[in-house]
């Protein structure tokens, strides 16, 4: 094994749950249950049922899937796929830098049952997992390269499974080396109007790596040296990097940088809608001749910076789009699940005011991100008067934490119009409680409803 292979596969096969400090498992609690609600949320996506269609039937021996929110069992690669469908549909669900590490609960979710683990067990595996692409992402600069994120999702996946299905550190080598040369996803995924594969990459990405920690588990070896030999990582896309030190070694913990999302847009756009708010409060859009919005380069880059922005012809462009985004929230007042409905981005009415919208990157922006998150918002008004805004670090975000109180809110919010009040508090008291609990099949079942 190389290097890196040797510290990603260290670390996951030894935490401890023990190790880990109560405000990181805190907060890992906090980030599971919202994602849970954000299944809930997605459970009925275009996605998850194609997906559905061709998992039915397929029960394994061993090692079964299990989809979330339902009665249903298929392989465990299936189920994963699934689950993150699901997950990442409303694009909700939790997020840092350039990625949603809960992603990888797609993967872990559909296992964690017949893996036999506990409730403790679950969350050490999150844990691992997100230690581990909080450190993956940023050195290794895929998105900057055209990369998409799915491939730091999926390491990441074989770490936190690895961990949940006890395996050593050698077979988790083996499975994160499978995984690190066979799935390199292109970025191609989030440019231009967007399709149904840009909620499903990444799932793709965590079902790949499910089979991947099954075939290493089961006897499979890996390339030596996925990511410093001759043709691998470093040499064919990174150049050479560093991770930050594990805990272990001297390290910090690095789930307490989560993000949550306040609102159902894309990450980089909740600042827009918190300053959209604030415009609102003093102009509406008619008396507006342009807007021009400075931000970062990844907020520019992702939902700022092509035409089709400013033409959505998808759901999926829709949450994507900064100008739609910003005059929706400056219209509505806000902006909910609804907000992404066939008729209300197609509105002919729309396409005029997003016109007047303008975004580009400021350098002194994109120098503090991603530890600060800033949004300016010039707006001139047709009568020349000149209205400046500038918001940060967005509610959620890890400098300014959405509170139990307001998880459990956004978890009821979406999971009672699937199940019901009383099947939604069930479900929400039994993850809330996670760490507690022995076999996870009752867990599991409070999410059928």
């Amino acid at each position: 094994m190389d290097r890196l292979t040797q510290q990603l596969a260290g670390f996951a096969a030894t935490l401890r749950y023990d190790d880990i400090p109560s405000p990181v498992l805190d907060r890992a609690r906090q980030s599971l249950v919202d994602t849970l609600g954000c299944a809930f949320g997605g459970r009925n996506c275009e996605a998850a049922r194609i997906a559905l269609a061709i998992a039915e039937g397929a029960t394994p021996v061993r090692g079964a899937g299990r989809v979330l929110g339902t009665a249903i069992r298929t392989t465990a690669e299936e189920a994963a796929f699934i689950n993150t469908a699901m997950i990442r549909y409303l694009d909700f669900n939790d997020s840092w830098h350039a990625g949603h590490p809960s992603d990888i609960l797609g993967g872990l979710l559909a296992v964690a049952e017949s893996s036999g683990a506990d409730g403790k067990r679950l969350l050490a595996a999150m844990v691992a997992a997100y230690e581990v692409v909080f450190r993956l992402i940023p050195p290794t600069q895929m998105r900057e390269k055209g990369w998409d994120q799915g491939f730091c999702v999926g390491l990441a996946t074989v770490c936190g499974l690895g961990h949940l299905l006890d395996l050593d550190a050698e077979r988790i080598g083996h499975a994160l080396a499978i995984c690190a040369v066979a799935n390199v996803p292109m970025r191609a995924t989030r440019a231009g109007n967007l399709s149904l594969w840009k909620g499903s990459a990444t799932a793709f990405a965590v079902r790949n790596a499910v089979y991947a920690t099954q075939l290493a588990a089961g006897g499979m070896t890996g390339p030596e040296k996925p990511f410093e030999g001759r043709h691998g990582l470093m040499e064919q896309i990174t150049g050479k990097f560093e991770i930050d030190a594990f805990p272990a070694d001297g390290g910090n913990w690095l789930l307490p940088w989560v993000r949550l999302k306040y609102w159902p847009v894309e990450y980089n756009a909740q600042a827009g809608v918190w300053a959209a708010l604030e415009l609102r409060k003093q102009v509406g859009p008619e008396q507006v001749a342009r807007v021009d919005i400075a931000t970062y380069w990844s907020a520019w880059h992702e939902i700022g910076s092509e035409p089709a922005k400013w033409d959505p012809q998808t759901r999926e462009t829709a949450d994507h789009s900064l100008p739609y985004i910003f005059v929706r929230a400056w219209l509505d007042g806000g902006i909910d699940v609804h907000s992404f409905d066939v008729e209300k981005f197609m509105d002919p009415a729309m396409r005029p005011l997003m016109a007047k919208i303008g975004v580009a990157e400021d350098a002194g922006i994109s120098a503090l991100f991603p530890h600060k998150i800033v949004m300016r918002v010039t707006a001139t008004t047709v009568d020349g008067r000149v209205i400046e805004i500038e918001t940060g670090d967005p509610r959620g975000d890890s400098t300014n934490p959405m509170d139990d109180g307001e998880i459990d809110g956004k978890f009821r919010l979406l999971a009672e119009p699937v199940v019901g009040p009383a099947a939604a508090e069930k479900a929400l008291a039994a993850w809330r409680g996670i760490a507690a609990a022995g076999a996870l099949a009752g867990a599991m079942e409070s999410l059928v409803g």
